[in-house]
């Protein structure tokens, strides 16, 4: 079980001599419940900011950490304005078609170096939808999709086993 990683003397049954089964469950949660608290709490997000000034100094993983921060922040944040719109594209050739999310226009010298009016586009990877690729692309290329971002998430991550139709019936019987 889970107490297999505590070392025998601390478990319970050798403490009070009792065995109560899955109580390393229970307490586990309680463990994970109390961890958010802390992050919650001042102390927790002073913990954090010192994490982050520590990334902060480390070159590489400074641009990793700042950039993967900014990805998590642009897919589940409501306020954000990136990943709002879903569509469909041929990649990685014609007549093969993707999932991809619109996250902004293409803009400075990349837009300046072409003719046409790029878009950037976010095509996540299956199962992990936070991994993926940066393409810019011209506007007239894409099909915008009437999928809602959540529904798109859900078919990306489940490799495509769900359709749309079946997420939105499992989304209605969650509410």
């Amino acid at each position: 079980g889970l107490m297999n990683i505590v070392p025998s003397r601390y478990h319970l049954e050798e403490l009070f001599s009792i065995r109560i089964p899955g109580i390393d469950y229970l307490i586990l949660i309680i463990v994970i419940f109390a961890v958010g608290l802390l992050v919650r709490s001042y102390m927790g997000k002073k913990i954090i900011s010192w994490g982050e000034t520590v990334l902060d100094k480390i070159p590489v993983v400074r641009t990793i950490y700042v950039a993967s921060k900014q990805l998590t922040h642009a897919m589940f944040s409501d306020d954000s304005s990136s990943f709002k719109e879903v569509v469909l594209i041929e990649y990685p050739r014609r007549g093969i078609y993707c999932i991809a999310f619109v996250t902004g226009a293409t803009k400075g010298e990349l837009q300046e170096k072409t003719s046409e009016h790029l878009i950037n586009l976010f095509v996540p990877t299956t199962p992990n939808p936070t991994s993926g690729f940066l393409l810019m692309v011209p506007r007239e290329d894409v099909i915008l999709l009437d999928m809602a971002v959540d529904e798109a998430f859900a078919l990306v991550v489940s490799g495509g086993t769900y359709t749309p139709q079946e997420i939105k019936k499992l989304i209605a019987e969650e509410k």
